[in-house]
């Protein structure tokens, strides 16, 4: 199913629309993979739900599969959690950059593999789910005795290759330590054979190994010393002996070096020999932490398994908003139900008060459908959902000011990008069609959506219509397949509580001063708005009488026919079903009627 930005935005999928933040969204409630490559492919399936059954039906499975399997689930979880992310560690060490920790990284995560293997024997687990999943032993034990557990950042620093894993290595650096001694034994011993306690040996970059003595004991020097270099306050002399240990040391340095960067180099190509297999590794894991998670999701959010089949009818009974329940706490959220046929309640009219949680409702049954094409569990006491093709929201108002788009422009773009591309199997979340402009502009805009919804057959979607616009209840009287649901309201002597429970009927208020009043607008402009709603609605009243629906305001100007007495073509053109031609029917027509005009 292709999401558009939109879409993922209004429902929260991958982030909260206020913090940008993945707490507060879908994925953040659904989430509970412990790996990345798990977390990367549950927000990949949140995406792009699925549309073919049988795939669908799998996941199920395999959902329930572990919500069955506790002990199973939470040794998974348990290993999972112990996992780095092989799929990356795996792309590294074969493109050559890898440093020497994530190798071990990779090795450790190797090294749960025949742990995971063995939890899964006796399990029962779907077939699909082990494809791929297989311990790597020898890769596993090829890094084990090459790498120290804890190496430096970059090979050729001398602590990355283990002994024993290369004689020659291990023979430098023997040679090179037995050097190292004999430099550190080397101070103490000249000084005594020559008698100046002060004598020191050193090295820098330079001039390499030296040994140093002050101007005041010049005279002791014994004459095999070789003058190097002459500081003020002494100087510093090489003997043939030290000059060989120097050439020693420096050349084993140089060549384990060489020899550390090479052996590394070697082990990371014989891991890269097998990236095929270690990735499709990856790819199984990912697979079985995502359905672990959504196993674990379903036990603690009292998710149910939802009925899935291609047909044209959603009905979910107890239907919940996951993100809100959560954020609202257990017990506390208002349970809805939800009857969707495109043959018989195609569009809901949803009427009732700011506030009182239409766009909640709304949401909820998308994300419902959304969670079910994933081949997740729902949070739901009952759901069937005939699979849909798109799910398009119209939620909330924005603006475009980078492209000179207004908050009304920004809103129909939108809408008339869901009525040129919707179809039958497609679901539609419409919240305040219309609300962009004047009243009755937009009452007649969102009337006349309403109805090439109903009445076009190319596009003829289930519809979640909520709306202010009380008069939009009258569509149900003439529209066969639209019916009229609002939020409950309790009214006692001026308060107002809010039921939150969807019921027939439609809504004759909105109780927006009663909403600015909770807001904290000050007390006088609320005791003002109402006495100006009261004129209003007199004023309303008495305009309203037998017939008044019907009067339509005379026009202001006269229409001059441009054709005189109506031709046949006219006629033709006036009776034309329109909305019901593909873009080449009706350019042929257009030409058809084009070429009847000229010959009349």
């Amino acid at each position: 199913m292709a999401l558009d930005e939109q879409t993922l935005i209004n429902l929260e999928v991958l982030q909260n629309s206020r913090t940008g933040r993945v707490e507060g969204s879908l994925l953040g409630v659904i989430d509970l993979t412990k790996t990345p490559m798990g977390s990367r492919l549950i927000r990949k399936w949140l995406s792009q739900p699925r549309l073919e059954l049988p795939e669908l039906l799998k996941r199920q499975e395999a959902v329930a599969w572990a919500v069955e399997e506790t002990m199973v689930r939470a040794s998974l979880i348990a290993l999972f959690s112990k996992m780095s992310d092989i799929e990356r560690l795996i792309n590294r060490i074969g493109s050559g950059v890898a440093l020497p920790r994530e190798v071990v990284t990779l090795r450790r995560s190797l090294e749960t593999m025949p742990s995971l293997v063995s939890s899964l024997e006796n399990a029962r687990v779907p077939s699909w789910l082990q494809i791929g999943l297989k311990p790597f032993p020898d890769i596993a034990a090829l890094v084990a005795g090459a790498i120290f557990d804890e190496p430096s950042s970059n090979p050729g620093d001398g602590n990355v290759i283990k002994p024993k894993f290369s004689e020659e290595l291990d023979s430098l650096r023997s040679a090179s330590k037995d050097a190292t001694q004999f430099l550190a034994n080397l101070e103490r011993a000249e000084q005594e054979n020559t008698g100046i306690k002060s004598l020191k040996v050193g090295y820098n970059k330079v001039f390499g190994y030296y040994i140093e003595v002050s101007n005041a004991n010049l005279p002791q020097v014994p004459p095999e010393y070789i003058r190097k270099q002459t500081l003020v306050g002494g100087e510093r002399f090489i003997t043939p002996e030290l000059k060989e240990y120097e050439a020693l040391i420096l050349n084993a340095k140089e060549r384990i070096e060489e020899l550390e960067v090479s052996l590394f180099k070697q082990v990371c190509r014989q891991i890269a020999g097998e990236s095929e297999h270690i990735l499709a590794l990856a790819t199984a894991i990912a697979r079985l932490d995502v359905i672990a998670g959504l196993a674990a999701a379903a036990v603690r959010h009292n998710f149910v398994r939802p009925e899935l089949d291609e047909g044209l009818r959603i009905e979910i009974k107890d239907g919940r908003h996951p993100v809100v329940e959560q954020s609202l706490g257990g017990g506390v959220f208002i349970p809805n139900d939800t009857e969707l046929d495109n043959n018989e309640a195609q569009i809901v009219i949803l009427t009732g008060p700011n506030m009182a949680g239409k766009s909640t409702y709304l949401k909820q049954v998308a994300l419902i459908v959304l969670l079910a094409q994933t081949g997740s569990f729902v949070p739901a006491g009952k759901a069937h959902i005939g699979l849909v093709d798109r799910i398009f929201t119209r939620i909330g108002a924005r603006e475009d000011l980078a492209s000179g788009q207004s908050t009304f422009m920004v809103e129909m773009v939108e809408t008339a990008n869901i009525l040129n591309n919707a179809t039958p199997r497609s679901l539609l979340v419409l919240d305040e069609i219309g609300r962009g402009t004047s009243t009755y502009d937009g009452l007649s805009i969102a009337r006349a959506v309403a109805e090439y919804i109903h009445n076009n057959a190319r596009t003829n979607a289930k519809t979640l219509f909520a709306t202010h616009y009380h008069e939009m209840v009258e569509l149900a009287a003439y529209l066969p397949k639209v019916r009229n649901y609002n939020v409950a309201v309790s009214e006692n002597k001026g308060e107002v509580v809010f039921l939150r429970k969807i019921v027939p009927g439609g809504a004759d208020k909105s109780y927006g001063i009663h909403v600015a009043q909770m807001a904290g607008l000050p007390r006088g402009v609320v005791h003002r708005a109402h006495e100006v709603l009261v004129d209003l609605e007199a004023k309303g009243n008495n305009k309203s009488g037998p017939g008044a629906k019907n009067r339509r305001p005379a026009p202001t100007t006269l229409q001059i026919s441009l054709f005189g007495e109506k031709s046949p073509v006219l006629e033709e053109l006036e009776n034309l079903q329109v909305d019901s031609l593909t873009p080449l029917e009706a350019l042929n027509k257009l030409y058809e009627l084009q070429n009847k005009a000229r010959g009349q």
